[in-house]
């Protein structure tokens, strides 16, 4: 059976440029192996960016709250538009 892991949290801007920092202690660690390629673990989170195109394509911004899953196997984004950050 799959261990389907769901979080939770902001977008940030970090030196210009937007991305997920997803803490490791509190499920992150899970992510980590269906993320490669596109993440890296630093320091305690595990680092998403995201690219310009895909957040058009997501429609989301600083600050806006997204929910991250591994279902199937592989990383999910899916913005949370009712709910913001600011």
């Amino acid at each position: 059976m799959e261990n389907v892991v769901t979080m939770k949290g902001p977008v940030v801007k970090v030196d210009g440029e937007l991305m997920l920092l997803i803490p490791l202690e509190h499920g992150g660690s899970e992510l980590i192996e269906c993320a490669r390629g596109i993440s890296e673990v630093q320091g305690e989170f595990l680092k998403i960016e995201i690219p310009a195109w895909l957040a058009g394509l997501l429609r989301v911004e600083e600050g806006d709250l997204v929910c991250v899953h591994n279902s199937g196997g592989m990383f999910h984004i899916q913005p949370l538009k009712a709910e913001l950050v600011h």
